[in-house]
């Protein structure tokens, strides 16, 4: 069975003429199945309000005024509204209460058709409970074959049953506090109500030897179907509790979320500007550190100075200067983009000169020849790492245990620097050729620039650079940078029997110019 397409969806509806501080908000709807919706509850619980609430609000709706529910609801425009609500009973006219209802449902039937609300309170009232609950399912039976939208209050248990066994009808409750004897004027859908007379007597004083012959004496069926509502209400309590409590933690999931995700972009915003601002630096050092090399290349080739003697002087200098400024860097770097709170892994102690001490950084191995104090307290130390003698914070050192082993080859520096003994004789094969195949062209040309430090410094008069003919980089980029070299004076292609186009020859600059 599907609703003909008649909407009634209200939010948090209030009843338009109560106290807005004071009355209870409800929520009222008729699900895509449903026509009728039977409401059951104690007196005073809130079933005929809740019929006041859904006829004026509709009524208010359909004449253009703003009615007072919440964002979502949701409203078909009905054109008939019929309501059945109050006693009506007159002497003059001879009507007693049950006559007074069914003058007004005989009505109700003749002129309600499918785009019609009909309300209708305590449904059967006035007459035998046997007869008034049998005749009030029928009167449903008819309205929902037809296709009415129906709101109905009732007392009669046995309309509970009816609308749990039929299609297009659904059960409605108003609840009741037992434990302060007093209505809290919500509505349940999907709960019929519970019958609380026996609970409230007993509550109030009522003798307990009376109380219970009353049990004894209901029908054992009607205790059962209490007892297991009541079952179900409390498992019902308890699932709405804990999915507000699962709202309540996935809101703030979300807000932590949220911050989490704020505090991550603004480290990667950190991390993105140290980076940029890292390469400026560097490219800058680099530059200046180039055109100091090529100061000491001019005066070497000037033979102002012992050009063994200076090289080793220089590269020592540049290496002390390049290894302190990557440590200034990356500890810049380390400082922006920590996360509060995060642990810090430095080893603290005392560093003294002739301690075995470990720098992360460069993963390496050293012994510090000197402590600089300030304040009385470490602060830098001189540290012998190879040939080098580096300048480091004490912060950036750790002292070596015996259960550490020494770092593997793979993990030491990828770039090193290893002075070889000055042979003077031309003839040796491993100082005459590089090899240079299969490399990239920034590495190639790295590994070349220090190749020809290195053989200016042998007096070589002239190197094979093995480049490969491949699709020609190589080739272009090694005569490049050949060109205007300080220490070559000439360069060539290889002949025949040389390796041809896959191989330059260049010649050095020698003492003599």
């Amino acid at each position: 069975i599907q609703h003909p397409g008649c909407v009634l969806n209200f939010r948090q509806a209030r009843h338009p003429l109560l106290d807005p501080d004071s009355v209870v908000p409800i929520d009222v709807y008729f699900d895509n199945d449903c026509y009728i919706l039977v409401v059951t509850g104690p007196n005073t619980g809130g079933k005929t309000v809740t019929l006041k609430t859904v006829g004026l609000l509709t009524l208010m709706a359909q004449s253009g005024l703003m009615i007072p529910v919440e964002e979502g609801s949701s409203l078909s425009v009905f054109e008939g509204v019929y309501a059945d609500i109050g006693d009506e009973q007159s002497i003059e006219q001879n009507l007693s209460t049950f006559s007074s209802h069914m003058t007004n449902i005989i009505s109700i039937l003749e002129e309600a058709d499918p785009q019609s609300l009909v309300l209708l309170d305590e449904l059967g009232a006035g007459t035998d409970p046997d007869e008034g609950s049998a005749l009030a399912a029928a009167l449903l039976e008819n309205l929902r074959d037809r296709g009415i939208t129906t709101l109905a209050t009732t007392h009669y248990s046995d309309l509970k049953l009816y609308a749990h066994n039929t299609a297009g009808v659904r059960n409605a409750s108003v609840e009741f506090d037992v434990e302060n004897l007093s209505p809290t004027f919500e509505l349940s859908i999907g709960l019929p109500g519970r019958s609380n007379a026996l609970t409230i007597a007993r509550r109030l004083g009522l003798n307990p030897v009376i109380v219970d012959d009353a049990e004894k004496m209901s029908r054992p069926e009607s205790l059962e179907v209490e007892a297991m509502l009541e079952d179900v209400r409390r498992a019902r309590q308890e699932a709405k509790r804990v999915l507000d409590h699962a709202k309540e933690r996935e809101s703030r999931a979300h807000v932590a979320e949220e911050d989490l995700r704020y505090q991550l972009a603004r480290i990667e915003e950190a991390r993105r500007q140290v980076v940029a601002e890292t390469r400026t630096t560097m490219q800058n050092e680099l530059a200046e550190i180039r055109r100091e090399i090529d100061a000491f290349r001019r005066r070497m080739a000037k033979g102002g100075i012992d050009s063994q003697d200076a090289h080793t002087q220089f590269l020592q200098q540049a290496s002390q200067t390049v290894g302190r400024r990557q440590l200034d860097t990356e500890g810049r770097v380390e400082q922006e983009v920590a996360t509060p709170g995060a642990p810090d892994s430095r080893i603290r102690g005392p560093i003294e000169k002739g301690d075995r001490v470990f720098v992360p950084n460069l993963q390496a191995t050293g012994e510090v020849i000197a402590v600089e104090k300030r304040e009385g307290v470490p602060h830098e130390a001189d540290v012998q790492v190879g040939n080098f003698r580096l300048r480091l914070p004490i912060r950036r050192l750790e002292l070596r245990s015996k259960a550490q082993s020494e770092p593997s080859p793979v993990s030491q520096p990828a770039v090193r620097v290893q002075m070889k003994p000055k042979t003077g004789g031309a003839g040796s094969d491993s100082l005459t050729e590089i090899d240079l195949r299969g490399e990239r062209v920034d590495a190639g040309l790295q590994r070349l620039e220090g190749y020809l430090d290195d053989a200016y410094l042998e007096n070589l008069p002239w190197v094979r650079i093995i480049h490969g003919k491949g699709t020609g980089a190589m080739r272009d980029a090694v005569r490049a940078a050949l060109k205007g070299h300080p220490l070559v004076s000439r360069y060539r292609p290889g002949e025949l029997g040389e390796g041809d186009d896959g191989v330059t020859v260049a010649n050095l600059m020698t003492d003599e110019g």
